[in-house]
């Protein structure tokens, strides 16, 4: 008699994709990582993969089930400035301060490929939640501006480069690990800085006391943050930590938490400045130039974050379309359905090689003079498209999925909502676009480095050629050059992918990358690569996650 009530049974739906190594079945990321000089750290890599592709991926569902809240006071009315966390929060936190996230590349950093590997270990961990990159990123970018005040670095460093997450509100002085986070814009200027109106007053000890606000004050429960503030020489950069010398709270007051697209397991807040405790990083005025070798380091981040979305939306697409079956054959084997994946897989590698070779050249930023011109100039050029990308690429492997990728439940939906994050964070698409003109303007061997690294890979490809001399002519009306710049830094971003490519070993996708981004064969979607494009292989090579959970 009961039987009447099971209507159906549950077939032609794909099993979830878990407990796969991200690492081991990425075969760009793998191939990128070595090119770049860091295969050393492939164990350690792995290590994380598994985690990536395991464990923590439950951990960014649970984070982003539970977000955090805002406990302003305690229960007897004292003002503690509080966020809670899930428990699944810690655990990503703690896993990505264990495998370096955070310092990695500080660890290593007298090894060669100590930031490429690093820039693997943060593409890996985004994959399971982008919201704990936040204060992961910040604080690995903090390094290179704390050393400009050597007693702070010396007090704070051996602390944020410790592998163990310490989620305890107290001073550093009593914690086995820390977090630096960061305040710059306010409501009045959002990237226009120099319209900041927060104060920072000398005291007779040499510190400051600040006075303002922050309309975004990211992570607020790091034990410090990186604070632009004025002074009467002009706005400077500031330490400024949750706790005071004596132990007391700073004078630090949330306003709120952000209720933001995105991620929800991460806090971002808006804050107030009640005569804060600060201390001097750099010189006064110098604020922006001490605080920009932090952004340019979070940049880079944010081109990792998007091609790590990218490659995570990339795996789901292939991984649910190889278990679902429609007209008579599984979607993976559709001729249209290859077009797509295909075109979503060369995106994806186009990203990881672009990162992985900016990464490198961040790297040696400061020690070879063409490594440190591409840094300043490919950083900018790589962000702005790469984050550009991901939001359409993520869109249309939702769409690869069908009605599913659209249910909080799979992991597409919340890949979609952090996507544009990107491209707003760390300056918009036309301050990156405004930054490389200003390199190009003021520095002539920045524009002489780009052509050079370019020119690695003349005479491998037509379409490469000709793109190639015609990038010289778009740089000559200098008149137009600001209202056309969008599309002069994206063909600038696909040529310094497809050198990448062309100068590799896979000359079918370095072929069909020049001829479907730079001769432009190909549409404005995604799926529409020519027939004998090198569909299989690169299905086969993006597939890596899918099959091995089969």
């Amino acid at each position: 008699m009961m039987n009447q009530f099971n209507t159906h049974e549950v077939c032609n739906q794909p099993v979830a994709l878990e407990n796969y190594n991200a690492w081991q079945t990425d075969i760009a990321l793998m191939e990128a990582v070595a090119r770049e000089g860091g295969s050393w750290a492939q164990d350690h890599l792995s290590a994380f993969g598994a985690r990536t592709g395991g464990d923590l991926i439950d951990s960014g569902f649970a984070a982003n089930e539970n977000p955090p809240k805002l406990c302003s006071f305690d229960r007897y009315g004292h003002r503690i400035d509080e966020v809670e966390f899930h428990p699944a929060y810690h655990e990503l936190m703690a896993a990505g301060m264990e495998y370096g996230m955070s310092s990695f590349a500080w660890r290593h950093e007298n090894r060669e490929g100590a930031h490429v590997a690093r820039a693997a270990v943060m593409y890996l961990g985004s994959q399971a939640d982008a919201g704990f990159g936040c204060p992961m990123s910040m604080t690995y970018a903090a390094i290179p501006a704390l050393r400009h005040a050597p007693a702070l670095a010396e007090k704070w460093l051996p602390k944020l480069l410790s592998a163990e997450y310490d989620p305890r509100s107290l001073p550093m002085e009593q914690k086995t690990g820390c977090t630096i986070g960061m305040g710059m814009t306010e409501k009045q200027g959002g990237s226009d800085l120099r319209r900041n109106t927060t104060k920072a007053l000398r005291q007779k000890d040499g510190s400051y006391e600040i006075i303002g606000h922050k309309w975004f004050f990211s992570a607020p429960m790091c034990d410090a943050h990186l604070v632009l503030a004025q002074t009467e020489g002009g706005l400077s950069c500031f330490l400024v930590p949750r706790f005071l010398p004596d132990g007391m709270r700073n004078a630090v007051r949330i306003q709120r938490l952000k209720d933001k697209l995105g991620d929800w397991s991460n806090a971002s807040s808006e804050v107030e400045f009640h005569g804060a405790f600060g201390e001097l990083i750099g010189i006064e005025g110098r604020g922006i130039v001490t605080i920009l070798e932090m952004v340019a380091l979070t940049r880079l981040d944010c081109m990792i974050g998007s091609s790590a979305q990218m490659r995570q939306a990339v795996v789901q697409a292939i991984h649910h379309t190889s278990q679902r079956e429609a007209f008579g054959k599984l979607l993976v084997d559709q001729p249209l359905m290859r077009n797509v994946l295909a075109d979503l897989a060369l995106e994806s590698e186009a990203a990881v090689a672009l990162t992985m070779r900016v990464a490198r050249a961040v790297e040696m930023s400061g020690k070879d003079p063409h490594e440190t011109a591409l840094a300043r100039i490919a950083t900018a050029i790589g962000k702005y498209w790469i984050c550009k990308r991901a939001p359409v690429l993520i869109n249309e492997a939702q769409e690869c999925l069908g009605g599913i990728g659209y249910v909080e439940e799979n992991i597409l939906p919340r890949l979609y909502r952090q996507a544009p994050l990107n491209s707003i964070w760390e300056g918009s698409g036309n301050v990156q676009c405004l930054d490389v003109l200003r390199a190009l303007r003021k520095e002539p061997e920045t524009r002489e480095t780009l052509f050079a690294e370019l020119q690695n890979a003349a005479g491998k490809n037509a379409h490469y050629d000709a793109e190639l001399k015609c990038l010289a002519e778009r740089f000559e009306d200098l008149e137009t050059l600001e209202f056309r710049s969008r599309y002069v830094i994206e063909r600038l971003a696909l040529m310094l992918q497809a050198s990448i490519f062309l100068l590799g070993d896979h000359t079918d996708i370095a072929t069909e990358f020049c001829r479907s981004r730079i001769a432009g064969e190909h549409g404005l979607t995604f799926g529409t690569l020519s027939p004998d494009a090198p569909v299989a292989q690169l299905i086969e090579r993006a597939a890596g996650a899918t099959t091995a959970v089969l």
